[in-house]
């Protein structure tokens, strides 16, 4: 089974399907080999063209970056591994039914909220990048590095169009947006890796020291742009997907799985994508950098765009602007179909149709805006750090909750619908930890574990006290 048909069947339960509210069947189990193609094809997309040019502009050095993405992708599959898998294998349910059993259905009705409107700003982030490819035809100037407003009515229009097209199709159900993917990521990947060999040679890199020296000792950051050392390689890459797996959002995918060894597979992601990708994307704009437009526009004390449509027409050509529209479209698609789900979890009566049509007009709307993509590293930093604390009730519940004391699956036991152990856990750690962010101009990736540890803990003591409380008055 590919990425997108083991995706079909998550959000097929997500929607109210055959295993919604009940583990999955051993007859239904997939090995290790049907997730190998589902990581791989999920992290090589539209993402990665922005992200890789995105660590040029944090004047990043060659150690930093290529042995800080080795090691903080690792720390990515072994949490995949120890945290997701294993608790998604024992347990076998969905992120929302395994949280509705801790917290209730109110409370998680508030995460739908905050996981759909997340959703929604990633997926036009993604309608942005295919924008730039789409534009180039029409002459389209294309947004700048430190750009927030739309720039003209060209790019007004070509949003809204292709936000239309993607928001129609996402609608029609998940079905139609398989049919297409299936082929459309194995394409994505070797645009990618094409792009790197192209781009290697415009570079005239004949050795491993000329490859090494394109980051060498590293710079001063672009204009508005956070200098990135080591640490915030490792750490940032380590929790580009922290809603995934530490957040436990992929307990969905993995209950599939027969073992929890099949997270392992996770690594061809995060290599693929999150290293092969992010690197080859990378090397695109340092061929741009060196382009007499954009030497003039560094000249001026600005920092030149990072749109991905022109870098990978200069590479590769017409097939650089199909890959780039295809990958933004591969992943703001199923992005907006998830957020719908999201948004339907609260308005169960709405039909999935309107609420995926409400969701994908959200991302288009913030797809106008180009700071959802030229911010990318501050935004999936942000949408990390909010998620990634509530997995930590999961997580800490199951390895925890009986050394401590406190009884497993509290609402689904007690029949309360919101628990309040949950409600402060997450906000006291997610409040605390941002406030130091902004107050002390601590870069947020590094707070976020620290967060999650936070609201774990917090959340061991408040259900203690909370359901010694509930005990006497019962």
């Amino acid at each position: 089974m590919t990425q997108i048909s083991i995706e079909e069947d998550v959000l097929e339960t997500t929607a109210g399907g055959e295993f919604e509210r009940e583990p999955v069947p051993q007859s239904r189990l997939k090995s290790w080999k049907n997730f190998l193609g589902m990581y791989a094809g999920e992290h090589a997309a539209g993402t990665e063209f922005v992200i890789g040019p995105l660590f040029l502009t944090t004047g990043v050095s060659a150690f930093d970056l290529i042995i800080g993405l080795l090691i903080g992708n690792f720390l990515a599959v072994l949490s995949w591994r120890f945290l997701t898998a294993q608790i998604a294998v024992k347990f076998r349910l969905t992120l929302y039914y395994h949280l509705e059993k801790i917290c209730g259905k109110n409370l998680v009705v508030l995460y739908n909220l905050a996981n759909g409107v997340l959703f929604c700003f990633l997926a036009g982030s993604m309608i942005t990048v295919s924008a730039t490819a789409v534009g180039i035809p029409f002459n389209m100037e294309m947004p700048k590095l430190t750009d927030t407003m739309p720039n003209g009515i060209t790019w007004i229009v070509i949003v809204l169009v292709i936000g239309a097209v993607i928001s129609m199709i996402a609608a029609k159900g998940y079905e139609t947006v398989t049919k297409a993917a299936n082929w459309m990521s194995p394409i994505i990947v070797l645009a990618f890796l094409a792009c790197g060999v192209v781009a290697l040679s415009q570079l005239e890199v004949t050795s491993f020291s000329d490859f090494w020296n394109i980051w060498g000792e590293g710079s001063d950051p672009f204009p508005g742009q956070v200098k990135y050392t080591f640490w915030h390689v490792v750490i940032w890459s380590w929790f580009a997907n922290a809603a995934m797996h530490v957040g436990m959002s992929d307990l969905s995918v993995f209950r599939f799985a027969k073992r929890p060894r099949a997270a392992w597979t996770t690594a061809a992601g995060m290599y693929v994508g999150h290293y092969m990708a992010w690197i080859a994307a990378a090397l695109l704009y340092a061929v741009y950098l060196k382009s007499p437009e954009a030497q003039a526009i560094l000249a001026g004390g600005e920092a030149p765009s990072v749109a991905p449509g022109p870098l990978a027409y200069n590479a590769i050509g017409v097939f650089g602007i199909i890959a780039v529209i295809l990958a933004g479209w591969t992943t703001a698609n199923p992005t907006i179909y998830r957020a719908g789900l999201a948004f339907q979890a609260i308005i169960p009566k709405v039909s999935t149709f309107w609420v995926t049509i409400i969701a994908g007009t959200v991302a288009t709307l913030a797809g106008l805006f180009p700071a959802f993509a030229m911010k990318l590293l501050g935004f999936v930093a942000l949408y990390g750090f909010i998620l990634a604390p509530v997995g930590a009730i999961i997580v800490f519940e199951y390895f925890f909750g009986e050394k401590f004391g406190i009884q497993k699956f509290f609402a689904e036991k007690t029949g309360i619908k919101f628990n309040p152990a949950v409600f402060w856990s997450w906000i006291i750690s997610f409040g605390i930890f941002y406030f130091i962010s902004v107050q002390f101009n601590v870069f947020l990736s590094f707070l976020t574990l620290p967060a999650w540890l936070l609201c774990g803990v917090l959340f061991l003591v408040f259900s203690k006290i909370y359901q010694k409380k509930f005990s006497k008055q019962a």
